[in-house]
This record gives structure tokens, sequence and C-alpha cells, in this order.
């Protein structure tokens, strides 16, 4: 019987590479971990997410409500019943912070989302048509940034009626004012933009200059955007906080944390109480979005060295 030699099967030629590819990192997911580098950004995060969640639950945190009259106390420092005193009406002043700073953030949130959105499309409009379109919005933007807004302001808001209403228009007041810088910025950069390939592109494509804007130029200065929005809500808080310090922010009887800060102002020497928790919330909102916004510029810039290495 002859000797049978077992011819073995040609082996494959095709190496298989067992290390798994590196997953990759979204951009989302890379600006959170700069940012999370940032640890002023996330203290300033978590200290508003907390200042939040108490406005949304501040009836529930407190047996009074703000508009509440507690006849037995006048003008009563701290304690158990009040843990923040009484106004000189005999309110809560717990009840009246926990309003105030949800009145404030809804103000803030408000009209740093409508003075954001007016100058991306104001200034992405007159960037990318120019012509005349550029000439009347910059002759626009110039002939505001000219006027008084703060007097303004303060004259069109003596004059309102004192109702649940009058902070509608505050918002309006304070967004009207408070677009023009950003305004120019995003016409900066909307200008730099359009000399790109993808916008030549997409024009050649047959889309329609606001199609364009919206779906290609805008989401190109997003960062500036996101970051820009987020410090104006500090500004309009600020804002509206100088106003009510000389009485023309919200009127009585509703209340904000400007309205009970000029109020609690005119008695910090005998009445300390009046001020020091409108004070305290405030000064922690205004840095917390302000560290919140640093942290956010970092993170966008990947120039900077504040976030670490990507």
């Amino acid at each position: 019987m002859a000797d049978r030699t077992p011819i073995n099967e040609p082996m494959n030629s095709t190496v298989v590479d067992e290390r798994a590819a590196p997953a990759r990192t979204s951009r989302a997911r890379l600006l959170w971990r700069r940012f999370l580098r940032n640890k002023t950004a996330v203290v300033g995060f978590v200290i508003i997410a907390l200042l939040i969640v108490t406005a949304i639950i501040g009836p529930w945190l407190s047996p009074w409500a703000f508009d509440e009259v507690d006849r037995q106390s006048y003008l009563k420092p701290p304690s158990l019943s009040h843990p923040l005193g009484t106004s000189q009406s005999g309110r809560d002043m717990w009840a009246l912070t926990l309003h105030g700073l949800r009145k404030s953030l809804i103000i803030g949130l408000v009209v740093a989302l409508l003075s954001t959105s007016i100058a991306a499309i104001v200034g992405a409009f007159a960037a990318y048509y120019g012509g005349w379109l550029e000439r009347f919005a910059l002759w626009i933007i110039d002939l505001l940034l000219v006027i008084p807004a703060f007097l303004l302001i303060a004259m069109v808001a003596s004059n309102t009626s004192a109702d649940q209403s009058s902070w509608l228009l505050l918002v309006f007041l304070l967004t009207f004012f408070g677009w023009m810088l950003s305004a120019r910025v995003v016409r900066s950069l909307s200008i730099s933009v359009r000399q790109r390939e993808f916008v030549t592109a997409a024009r050649y494509m047959g889309l329609s200059g606001p199609k364009i804007i919206i779906r290609h130029m805008l989401p190109n200065i997003a960062s500036l955007l996101i970051i820009d929005a987020t410090l104006n809500v500090s500004g309009a808080i600020l804002a509206e906080t100088s106003l009510a310090y000389f009485g023309f922010g919200v009127q009585p009887p509703d209340t904000s944390l400007g309205s009970l800060l000029g109020d609690g102002a005119r008695q910090i020497s005998s009445f300390p109480w009046l001020f020091a928790g409108p004070a305290v919330v405030i000064v922690l909102l205004i840095l917390s979005v302000n560290a919140v916004g640093d942290g956010l510029r970092d993170a966008f810039d990947p120039r900077s060295k504040a976030s670490g290495m990507a």
C-alpha cells in the first residue's frame, strides 16, 4: 500500500489583526472631557444646577408663599419658622428669595436666548448677502449702540403698571438693547466662513441663502453662539438687578433678586437679613455662570491650555 503524505491546507495569507481599533471620540464627548478638566467651571455648573432645582421646587421648600403675610412677624430676624427672617410687610424672606431666584433665572435665560438668536441672524445674513443689507444692518447696530439704553429702559419701565406681567416688558427691552455687539462678532466670523469651499459648493447645488446660513454657516460658529448665550445670562441678570436697585425692574407684587436687593440695601444697617440672602444667591449665580462661560470658551478653543490636552 502506497504511503500517502497528507497535504497541508494552504494558510490564509490574510493576517487578522486582533487589536481592536480605538473608537473615535465624538466632538461632543471631547468638548465635555475638556470642560470637566476645568474644575472651576465644573463647580460653577454644579452650583447652577442646584440653584435651578431649588428654584423649580421652591414652592415645596417653604411653608410660606412669597406673597403670604405673617401678621405676627414684621421685620423679624431669622428663626425656625422664617429661616431668612421676614420683610417689612411680614413676608417670608426665604420664600421671596426662592421666587426671586426663579424670576431672575427666567429673565436671564429668555433674554440670553433671544438676544443671541437675533445677533446670529442679523450678523450671518449681513455677512452672507453684503451690499445694502449689510450697510443697513451696521447702521442699525451703530444707532442702537449710541442710545443710552439704561436710561431709556428706566423711563419706559417706570411707566408700566404693577402687575404680574411687568417682567415681560423688561425682557423685551433688555433683548432689544442687548444683541448689537454680538451681532458684530457674528458678522466678522461669518465673513470668513462665507469664503469656505462647503459654502461655495452648497451655493452651486442650488441651496437658497437662508438654508446655507442655517445649515452651513451658523453651525460652524456654534461655539461662539453657545459661549455668548451663556455669558448673556449673567449680563441680563446683572442688568435686571441694576434696574431693580433703582426701582425700575420687576414691579410689586412680583419680585426678583434685583428688587429684593434694592429693598434690602436701604435697610442693610438695621435689618441685614433683608439683603444678605438675596445677595449671596445672586453672587453665587453670577460667579457660577461666568465660570461656566469661561469653561465653555476653553473647551471650544483647541489652542487653550486651561483645559489640558484633548
